[in-house]
């Protein structure tokens, strides 16, 4: 009687070691694949106080400007490459067309002349885009 309540007892318990393992396993997946995922262009961003950009459902466009004043965006088949004015006008015009309510942010480095910041600006209004936020750092304290 003894032996048959001590086998019921240890079929009832959960072996867990399985699923820590997997857990442990699919950690590791994620850990390697999550810096891959990410794209974008090395620059270092001006410093300054800013708010928070409120989010919304649609991930937002971004336009990059590096030190050399070369622009990217991260739209289309190819982010990482260089991306000429009026290709740019057209993509965004093309981009807003289809979807009227998505944020267009501009990230420029912050040894890139103002102007050349400016200039995209430019190229992005009249690319027919009314709002455009400017991507920056928190300050170090």
């Amino acid at each position: 009687m003894r032996q048959r309540r001590s086998r019921q007892r240890l079929m009832a318990e959960i072996n867990v070691v399985p699923y820590i393992d997997v857990m442990l396993v699919l950690l590791i997946i994620f850990m390697i694949t999550a810096p891959l995922i990410t794209q974008g262009v090395k620059i270092d961003l001006p410093q300054a106080p800013s708010e928070v950009i409120p989010s919304s459902q649609q991930e937002p466009v971004i336009v990059t400007v590096d030190a050399a004043g070369e622009v990217y965006i991260d739209f289309g088949d190819k982010p990482k490459a260089g991306i000429e004015e009026e290709v740019l006008v057209t993509r965004v015009a093309a981009l807003l067309k289809y979807r009227p309510d998505i944020q267009i942010l501009v990230k420029g480095d912050r040894d890139v002349a103002y102007g050349r910041v400016v200039a995209v600006m430019a190229l992005l209004q009249g690319a027919g885009v009314d709002n455009v936020g400017l991507i920056t750092e928190p300050p170090e304290r």
